[in-house]
Order: structure tokens, then C-alpha cells, then sequence
């Protein structure tokens, strides 16, 4: 049975499964890994997922391999690019990847322009799909956390410096859509508000959100933004990191190989 079509944004038709590739390089071979793609793409899949910092556990020795092994994916098999849809993301200020932009420190302009560019060159593409920030400038409680701590928050770049650095990138020819990723109802309005306020800024197409049986939180809020906006969610993480898989729950602790067998912690 072929997997369903879903008209993300105007001109923008993605199967309603999307392929991630955060593990490749690190958990995943480059054979391992044209072998999920082929799978994936023979099966109807032409929905693409990368990031910037990926694979995760992220290492400054295999930063942007996931988006290499992809982009000589496409190269190799000689796959038209209107046959795939290429989603990736920059990432937001993190103290920890210095590898990245000496940070990297922040989604001013040039962080994000510097982002698209280097993501096009390791795709060896001339523009991506849908464009994401893989989680806000500002402080926001994500990744497991679920309560707001006012006193974390720190000096952020404005949201308006973001969509014109995007915007930018659009009439370029560079990336196509925008969306968002980890973020809030707050967030997603704001985005949405200064979109509508200055006319040649792109409005956010998606919202990639952790959501499964055991992560309800876009169910609370940002459900409702997204319906009345029109804006779609992209959801990562569906069997919780494998845990709703129930492997980790056999006698054995589940497979050597498994994710959170594998990188404890």
C-alpha cells in the first residue's frame, strides 16, 4: 500500500512519513544507511529529515555526516530533486557543539546564512525544501523539560533578525519553506506575527515537535495555534526513543545494538 501524500505548503507534496536521519554516521554506516534510503524512498517515502549538528550523540568528528551520507544518497542514485523533499535545520545557541560556529552563540543573521550554505554544499544541492530552526534563540524549556524558569532567560536575537535572515535565503533560491522546531505556543504566534506584519517575510509552514504516547505537550497549546494558522506538525521521536517499541522492557534489556543501550544517558 502506498504511503499517503500531504500538501505541507503550496507547491510542497511530502508523504505523510518522513525519513529521519539523525543516526547516520554515528549509529548508522554509510552502507547502513543508502540501505534505509533506499528502503525508504522505494516504499514512497519523499520526505527527507536532517540537521546541521547531526548524528547525535553529536561530536565535533562527525558533525554534518548525516547530511553528507543523504546528499551522496541523492548524487549516487542519480534521484531527480523534484522526486525528494529536503528538510534540514540550523541549529540555536548551545554551549556545548563549539565545533559549530564557536557555538554556536546564536540565529543571528550570519549564523544562519553561514548554516544554509554549509548544509547546501554537504547536501551537494541547490536549495532545501523546508528550512527549520532546530530550537529557539531564547530560552524555552525543551528536550524532556516541561516547566517555564523566567530566571533562565538570557538576551536573544529577535525573532524579526531571523525571518529576514530567512527571507533572504528564500529569495535566493536557497530554501523554499520555513518551519520550526522545539518550540512553544508563544513562539510559534510570535513567528507568525511578525510574518504578517512585514509582507516579504516567509510564514512558518511547519512545527517539528516531539510527540508520541508519552509526550503530549503539543496536545495543551500549540494544537490550537497550529489549526487555526494552518501550520503542520511534523512529529519526531513517535515511539519515544524505541522505549514504546517495548525492546528495552524484554528480560535482556533489549538489543546490544539499541539506541539508549548503545549511548547510556
Amino acid at each position: 500500500m502506498p504511503v499517503p501524500l500531504f500538501n505541507l505548503a503550496p507547491n510542497l507534496t511530502v508523504s505523510r512519513l518522513c525519513f529521519g536521519t539523525m543516526t547516520f554516521g554515528e549509529q548508522n554506516s554509510l552502507p547502513q544507511s543508502f540501505g534505509l534510503l533506499d528502503e525508504a524512498f522505494n516504499g514512497g517515502i519523499n520526505f527527507f529529515d536532517s540537521a546541521e549538528m547531526y548524528p547525535v550523540p553529536q561530536r565535533a568528528e562527525t558533525q554534518g555526516r548525516s547530511e553528507e551520507y543523504l546528499g551522496r544518497w541523492i548524487k549516487l542514485r542519480k534521484i531527480p530533486r523534484d522526486r525528494i523533499v529536503l528538510a534540514t535545520k540550523v541549529a540555536g545557541p548551545s554551549g556545548q557543539m563549539t565545533w559549530i560556529r564557536g557555538g554556536p552563540k546564536c540565529l543571528d543573521c550570519r549564523n544562519i546564512t553561514n548554516a544554509i550554505d554549509s548544509s547546501l554544499r554537504r547536501m551537494q544541492v541547490d536549495y532545501i525544501d523546508l528550512y527549520q530552526i532546530h530550537w529557539p534563540d531564547r530560552y524555552v524549556p525543551m528536550f524532556g523539560e516541561t516547566e517555564y524558569d523566567p530566571t533562565r532567560q538570557f538576551c536573544s536575537v529577535g525573532i524579526e533578525e531571523q525571518l529576514d535572515a530567512l527571507s533572504r535565503a528564500v529569495a535566493a533560491g536557497k530554501i523554499r519553506y520555513i518551519g520550526v522546531s522545539n518550540e512553544t505556543p508563544y513562539g510559534v504566534m510570535k513567528f507568525i506575527q511578525v510574518a504578517d506584519r512585514i509582507a516579504h517575510y516567509p510564514k512558518i509552514v511547519s512545527v517539528q515537535n516531539s510527540y508520541n504516547l508519552l509526550c503530549r505537550t503539543f496536545d495543551a497549546g500549540i494544537a490550537e495555534c497550529c489549526h487555526h494558522e494552518g501550520i503542520s506538525l511534523l512529529a519526531y521521536s513517535p515511539l519515544a526513543m524505541g522505549i514504546l517499541s517495548g525492546k528495552y522492557f524484554a528480560a535482556d534489556g533489549g538489543p546490544v545494538d539499541a539506541r539508549l543501550n548503545v549511548f547510556k544517558g
